[in-house]
Order: C-alpha cells, then structure tokens, then sequence
C-alpha cells in the first residue's frame, strides 16, 4: 500500500506541463500511422474488386483492350464474321442531325400543282424536246421528289443532276444513312428519274428507277495518287468525306456506294524508294487460318509498322480457311481486297505490296547500298528495333505452333506500347455495297432475326436446347413480343433450308440472303469489278462472304433479335461458357 501513492505520482508527472508537448507529439504519430494502414486497407479492397468500365463505350483508340489481347499465345478462333474498324467509331451522333428535309428545298415561283413549269417556253409542238437536267428547277424537283419517297432514310447531301439514259430521264445522286442508323457510315446512292413535260410546260417526275440506276451520276474513279500522299481531300461532285473527331483525332467514315479504287500504290522514283523505311513479316503458321486469326495477327503487323514509322510491305494474296469455303479444304490466291476496304488502308497508312517492292528492291537495293536487318526470334520488342537505321527489317518466322504466330510480336511489354490501328482497316465497299442494295430493296424499313443452327443444332451435349428454341414454332412464340405481325422480316442464317422457316410467311414478310444472289451473279457489278482484281478470272462468292453480308444486313435491321441473347438459353460456346455479355 505504501507503493501506490508514488505509483500515482508517477503516472500523474506525465501530465505536468512540460510533458504534454511529448505527449502530443506521441498522439499525432500514432494518429497519422492509423490513418495509413486504413488508406492501405482500402485501397487493397479497392484493386481487388475493382473492374473497369465496358469498353464499348470507349472510342477507338481504345479497341485493342475490348478485343482481348492473348499473352499466353491461347488466342481462339472462330469462323463467325471479324469486327473491323467501323465497327468501333466511337462518333458523336451530332454529326449526323444535320440532314435535308423538304421544308430546306425551295419551292419555285413557277411550281404548279405537283411539278414544275418551265421559264419562257412554248410547250406547242415541243412536249417531246429534251429535258434539261441542268436546270435548277429541275433539281429541286427531282430532290422533293426523292424525299417524298424513301422516307425511312436522311438525306445529307445532293450531286448535281446530269442527262440520263434518253432526253427525258436525268440521274442524280445522293449521300444518305438510314433515319435508324446504328452504324457509323454515310451511304451513297444514284437513281434514274423519268420526267415528263405536260402541255401547259408543267414538268412532274413519273418514277425512280432501283438502287444505283442512274449510272451517269456517279462518281468517276480517282487516279492512283502515290504511296507517299495519303491526304484525305475532297472527293467529286460536291461531296466531301466527313471526318468526325474522336478524342480530338479526326476518323474518316465510309461511304458505301462510291467507286471504290483500290489500285495497288507504287513508288514514284529510285530516290524516293531509297530514302524510305520498310518492315515485312515473312513466314509463319497464320496463313490458312480462320479471318480472325488473319486479322488479329496483321494488324499486330502494321501496329509495329506504324510505331517503328516504317512502311509495311503486305502480301495481299491470303489463304481462305477450308470453314469458309464450298470445297471443305483450304484456299490459297485470294485477294485481301475481296474482304476489306484497301483504298482506305493505302489512303490512311504506308503500305506497300510485296510483289512491287521485290521487284523494286531487286532493281536498286545493290546500286543504292540499300541494306537489311533480319529479326529470327519474336521475343525481340519493337522497342528495341526503333534504333535500326537499315533500310528494311525483315521479320522471319519459323515453322513452330504457336511460336510463329505473327501476333505474338505484340504480346508481353509490347502489349503496351504497340497498339493495333483497328481504325485502318475496314469491310471490303464492294461487300457493303451489296449490303445497301438489299437493305435499300427492302426500303430500309425492316427488322431482322439471327438464327443460329448447323452443326451447332445438331450438337446436344454442347447446345442442349438450341435446336429446339430455333425450331418455327418456338421462333414464332418468342418473336410475337419483339416483331409486329406483317413487317418486313430479314433471317440471317447458317440454316441451309430456307423452306424450315416457312411456317413464319403466315406472320410476316420473310427474306434471305439467297433471294438477292443477283448482285453478285455473273452479270453484278462485283462479279465484273472482283474478276477484274483477280486477272479476269470470275471470283467465288464464298462462306465468308456470304455470312459478311448477311451478318451485316442483319444489323440494319431496326429491330435486331439474336439467337443467343433473345432466342435461346444456351450459350454462344458451348455449354459452360455464358458469360455476362452472351
């Protein structure tokens, strides 16, 4: 008992004045080393948990992390239909809410009662005389009368007309997207008018001919500019290609419908070959792959290109995979340019083909000096080639799975370095040319359902219930809350008889892709136009092709029902492989 009063003591000394600033000090440490290991608590919580936002919604710059890079070489492919730049302009839709309505054309002084009469003419004895196109009244009547017609689409800009196919037909063209647009692309189309003249010179418009019928308004081909200019500039009657900004760099859109020119890019001189920079790939185990593959693999290609500021030297003969193909095995001499949009490529990046620049190295490479760097092993970064001063880096891929795999170039530290230029390559014109016929045939009012089947339906242990939730009856049941009865519907679909949907005709307009096979049978503008790159040889419209184009009218549907999200349980993959955006 005689400790405790000095214990009291104690204890109460460290609150005397001339301790408390110690104290303080002790209190604020010990305060400030609680608040750090909260903020590392949360901040731990945080990483673990966090997922970032869907990267749809980000622009294209940002498509290379939606598409999944595989570092572990475990890339899968597959055969459906390859997303390509368009797919992904992140655009601001304000760009297209300025569109012509009626109300901006004018009217004319002279306009009598659904047509227009003519200025200073005596219509006696010349009812027959030749109309003239060029006449401004003759314009804004033939623009009335295309907005009076196809009113399921905006119309953006209108070509001068010019005389037609007889003294009272004129042709004019038109740049358009559907009112319901989901893509980002302006369309172009061309259309026979018939004008008549009555007795009193009152002009009226009689009919409009089909989808591109009025030739004489379309645009003629530009000349192959040099590899080295690459501006885009202003195209042909009045039209300009319109260049959006995403992220403050501008993205030039398609236009689907314009003559498309994609003539290989030459070097204009020995000097201005010698004074460039070239990256190829050579060999490899990418060829014969599904499009998916291909693709992945030679955008990795010309992302390094591009970082290295080197031209690509491209083999744009590729090798179709046997699953796209009618003889079941593979096929070698196609043409990248049947399959995707090379005019934009060459006008967009530097890129050459590899037979002309052979031809062109074999000519100058000794007298210029010109020399080469060989890259043998795809563990050397592009980093580490951005100090190479040789003319061209060949980069030689051995005959080993899945190490000769072109895209494996970009994998690991170069996964963030080197990005994929997705926006460089887009959907072969001429394919999405036969896009818009169809979709313009069925006036672009339509919906649209994706019916998966195949090998897929006949596959239980992997899609249970697919052949089932696909079969008429079931379609029927699961479209009655998702398509008005009567309305134009397009099938998409891998079923090979069309008659299977039969039972639908009693609900709906139903269509298929093989109904429309004259755009590109033997008398087509892509039959004349594909033989022509393929040295008059008549090209195949292949598997490929085929689901390109009825992928593609399928989402121009206004309504769109899909087999794996609308129509079925089963998931996309297989058993097991549902995942929360399938």
């Amino acid at each position: 008992m005689l400790g405790r009063p000095s214990l009291l003591l104690s204890r109460s000394g460290s609150f005397r004045p001339e301790n408390l600033g110690q104290n303080a000090m002790a209190m604020i440490g010990n305060l400030c080393f609680t608040i750090f290991v909260v903020g590392v608590l949360v901040f731990t919580i945080i990483a673990a948990t966090y997922q970032p936002e869907d990267p749809l919604f980000h622009p294209s710059a940002k498509i290379t992390n939606f598409l999944t890079s595989k570092s572990n070489a475990t890339f899968r492919a597959d055969d459906s239909v390859v997303r390509t730049g368009e797919d992904f302009l992140g655009v601001n839709q304000t760009a297209f809410t300025t569109f012509i309505n009626l109300n901006d054309v004018d009217v004319p002084e002279n306009a009598g009662s659904g047509g227009v009469t003519e200025n200073n003419l005596d219509c006696s004895g010349k009812i027959d005389d030749p109309v003239d196109c060029t006449d401004p009244d003759v314009f804004h009547l033939l623009m009335r009368a295309a907005i009076e017609k196809f009113k399921d689409i905006h119309f953006y800009r209108f070509g001068k007309p010019v005389r037609g196919s007889n003294d009272s037909s004129c042709h004019m063209a038109w740049r358009f997207r559907p009112k319901e647009g989901k893509t980002a692309a302006f369309y172009k189309d061309y259309r026979s008018f018939v004008v008549s003249r009555s007795e009193n010179c009152t002009l009226d418009v009689v009919s409009i001919g089909d989808y591109h019928s009025g030739g004489n308004a379309r645009k003629r081909k530009r000349k192959n500019r040099a590899g080295s200019d690459r501006t885009l500039g202003k195209l042909d009657e009045g039209f300009e290609k319109v260049t959006p900004k995403t992220e403050g760099e501008p993205i030039a859109l398609p236009v689907v419908g314009e003559a498309v020119n994609d003539s290989l890019p030459v070097v204009e001189s020995e000097s201005s070959f010698g004074n460039g920079k070239y990256l190829i790939y050579s060999g490899g185990g990418d060829r014969c792959k599904s499009m998916s593959h291909y693709l992945w693999s030679f955008m990795c290609a010309l992302g390094e290109a591009q970082y290295l500021n080197r031209t690509l030297i491209m083999d744009l003969s590729i090798c179709l995979s046997k699953i796209y193909t009618s003889s079941g095995v593979d096929e070698e001499g196609k043409d990248f340019r049947f399959y995707f949009d090379f005019e934009h490529l060459k006008d967009s990046a530097s890129v050459l083909d590899q037979v002309q620049f052979w031809s062109d190295w074999d000519q100058w490479h000794k007298k210029d000096r010109l020399s080469l760097h060989l890259v043998e092993d795809f563990r050397i970064t592009p980093m580490k080639l951005s100090g190479v001063q040789d003319t061209l880096i060949t980069r030689k891929f051995g005959s080993v799975e899945p190490d000769n795999y072109w895209y494996r170039v970009c994998e690991g530290e170069t996964e963030s370095v080197v990005q994929r230029p997705w926006h460089l390559v887009w959907k072969s014109r001429r394919l999405m040319d036969i896009v818009s016929a169809i979709s313009s045939r069925l006036n672009w009012d339509y919906d649209s359902v994706h019916v998966v089947r195949g090998e897929k339906a006949g596959n239980r242990e992997m899609w249970p219930h697919l052949a089932e939730d696909t079969s008429p009856e079931a379609l029927l049941s699961s479209l009655q809350d998702k398509i008005d009865d009567g309305r134009n519907l397009y099938i998409a679909t891998n079923e090979a008889d069309t008659s299977f949907f039969d039972p639908l005709k009693d609900k709906y307009s139903t269509h298929f892709l093989h109904e429309y096979k004259d755009l590109w049978d033997d008398k087509s503008e892509w039959y004349a136009e594909t033989a022509k790159l393929n040295n008059g040889n008549p090209v195949e419209f292949d598997g490929y092709m085929r689901a390109s184009v009825d992928t593609e009218v399928f989402f121009r549907g206004k309504k769109q029902v899909e087999t794996f999200n609308d129509l079925t349980r089963d998931c996309k993959d297989g058993i097991n492989t549902c995942t929360s955006s399938s």
